[in-house]
């Protein structure tokens, strides 16, 4: 399969980035080139907003990435890192970034150039739920305004129980909860997001109304586990587990190790 090489720092993921890896990964299997932090600085000129660390654990945990590699030398942004030969590969980039002089490159190296238009990234396509059923399913509920990596850890662990299913807050029960302002980001955006992590069965989006507005969700899906981080613990979500006979799973809001605790709350116009 040809193998898909995309180069760049990848800080501050959120949606451009993941629809064009979703584009890319059509294209075969995504290799990404993370720029190290003083990649980024000689580079960009600046301290990018999340550490190597984090970014390589976000980039990871996309289910349109089969392979990450630290790029700790690079000349300029349109070269890439010396490659192993003999491996069939494309260099992709987005519009944005189509430069004649990647286009050189590529020609002197022999891969091949493929840039991703603005239109094949319109909307937010719905990922077909793959689902094992000698599995438990899993379900949590949230607004995941602003995904960040405390969000993806919290995943993580959630999958080791089940196939999980991951049901967003609809826009007006968001407002309706959190005040104005909420959410950032509309409903669609937002189940595309948490379904764009491979711990992610499905994401939906809620239909109800207040603290228990995924309630037709879960009458659908039928889950066995439902799932809630210590911030997220209510009584009537204990409840609703206990007339529903739900296994309910509080679970402590630690973050990946080596990685800072996220709050999206503090994250809004990062």
């Amino acid at each position: 399969m040809n193998e898909v090489i995309v180069s760049g720092s990848f800080d501050n993921l959120h949606t451009p980035h993941f629809r064009f890896l979703e584009e890319a990964a059509k294209l075969g299997q995504v290799h990404v080139l993370l720029w190290s932090d003083s990649v980024v600085r000689l580079l960009d000129g600046l301290d990018p907003k999340f550490t190597y660390e984090e970014r390589l654990y976000f980039v990871n945990a996309l289910r349109y990435v089969s392979q990450v590699t630290c790029v700790n030398e690079l000349a300029d942004a349109d070269t890439l890192p010396p490659l192993t030969s003999g491996v069939a590969r494309t260099w992709v980039v987005p519009a944005g970034e189509d430069t004649g002089a990647r286009w050189e490159y590529c020609l002197a190296n022999g891969l091949a150039y493929n840039v991703i238009g603005a239109e094949q990234t319109k909307g937010f396509p719905v990922y077909a739920p793959q689902a094992n059923e000698d599995r438990k399913k899993v379900v949590v509920t949230g607004c995941y305004d602003w995904l960040h990596s405390g969000h993806v850890r919290f995943f993580e662990e959630c999958a080791q129980f089940g196939d999980l299913y991951v049901v967003v807050g609809n826009d007006a029960n968001v407002e309706n909860l959190k005040g104005s302002g909420h959410p950032l980001f509309r409903d669609e955006e937002r189940r595309y997001l948490v379904q764009s992590i491979r711990y992610v069965t499905q994401g939906l989006i809620t239909s109800g109304w207040g603290w228990m507005d995924a309630e037709p969700e879960i009458a659908m899906l039928k889950p066995d586990i439902y799932a809630v981080n210590e911030d997220g613990d209510r009584p009537e979500k204990r409840a609703f587990c206990a007339e529903h006979g739900l296994e309910y799973l509080v679970l402590k809001r630690t973050p990946k190790t080596g990685l800072p605790r996220r709050e999206s709350t503090k994250l809004r116009g990062f």
